[in-house]
């Protein structure tokens, strides 16, 4: 057991003696591309607002990766195993063998991710990539199952496209710009800042169904059980700030900027947008999203049938009313 964990249950017995509350031990916790990409909004604006403290959990930092199995890694290792990382991922590890569990929904859109060509290009519309050098991030990713499936809805044969693993977002843009590729992928704030330079070819919303859960919330089947009540807390606050970027948007949009030390203004811009196709789920599980994200990972290769949902989730830390029916 590591001494911090110690130490909190410590602190939490002598305070129990004595009769007062103990104060919440300050912690850190994992959010995948934290800082660059959105996922994080929600506890950017639940730290700055105070909806941690007040479920009486402190979360003063936020771990972060570039995604993938990074962030597992880093939700595992962590003092208080709690992560927000890709849906894939999640599974990927779960198949392995790692010791999670996901316990709440995260993103439930993909309408954030399209893909970009040079300003001037020829290119307007998701069938004209046949024929043409289409970049994604890496194989089995997010963004290579996506354009596999939008070839399989739009009946586009991927023997005509020519698919290259450009690497992240930067990398996808700077490969579009020096015509390495046609068209390669994006997301927001990148889209945003570099409309003067580049043009929409086609978003993910307008070729698949905007609902597929792209990350989820999960923590250690350990602290499952040991740390009940700090993930009830980090879930409830989670929700609020989900709910208060929906209802003060420009000024989640100020916090989050703060956080992430990105343009206020520009912030606005996007959440605007994301805000139009319910881009933060408040924690619930979207089965049908989630089943259509297996469906990709089917796709490249990395996963075998269905998931069976039950056995690989615990809705138990959700507030009431967003657990399912039975």
């Amino acid at each position: 057991m590591k001494l911090q964990s110690v130490w909190s249950r410590l602190c939490v017995a002598a305070a129990l003696v004595v009769g007062v509350s103990a104060p919440a031990m300050a912690d850190s916790i994992t959010v995948t591309h934290w800082g660059s990409a959105f996922y994080g909004a929600p506890y950017a604006v639940a730290m700055e607002k105070g909806f941690f403290k007040a479920h009486g959990v402190d979360i003063t930092g936020i771990l972060t990766s570039n995604g993938g199995g990074t962030s597992v890694r880093n939700t595992l290792a962590g003092d208080l195993p709690f992560g927000e990382v890709a849906l894939p991922a999640a599974i990927e590890a779960i198949n392995a063998g790692q010791p999670l569990v996901i316990i709440g929904g995260g993103t439930d859109s993909i309408g954030d991710i399209m893909w970009i060509a040079k300003k001037g290009s020829a290119m307007h519309s998701f069938k004209d990539i046949v024929g043409k050098k289409v970049g994604y991030t890496a194989p089995g990713s997010v963004t290579d199952m996506l354009i596999r499936m939008a070839m399989k809805a739009q009946g586009v044969d991927p023997a005509t496209v020519k698919l290259i693993p450009a690497g992240g977002i930067g990398a996808n843009l700077s490969a579009v710009l020096n015509g390495a590729i046609d068209t390669g992928m994006t997301g927001e704030p990148v889209w945003s800042e570099n409309e003067d330079k580049v043009q929409a070819v086609f978003w993910s919303k307008d070729v698949l169904p905007p609902n597929m859960m792209q990350t989820v919330a999960v923590t250690t089947t350990d602290y499952a059980k040991e740390g009940a009540t700090q993930l009830r807390a980090i879930m409830a606050a989670r929700r609020e700030g989900v709910d208060f970027i929906i209802a003060h948007p420009d000024e989640a949009a100020e916090i989050t900027a703060r956080a992430y030390s990105g343009d206020p203004a520009l912030y606005k811009k996007v959440f605007r947008h994301l805000l139009t196709f319910n881009y933060w789920s408040d924690g619930r599980f979207d089965f049908e999203g989630m089943n259509r994200m297996v469906e990709g990972l089917q796709l490249v290769g990395k996963q075998k049938g269905p998931v069976e949902w039950s056995k690989v989730i615990d809705a138990s830390f959700l507030p009431a009313d967003l657990r399912p029916h039975s």
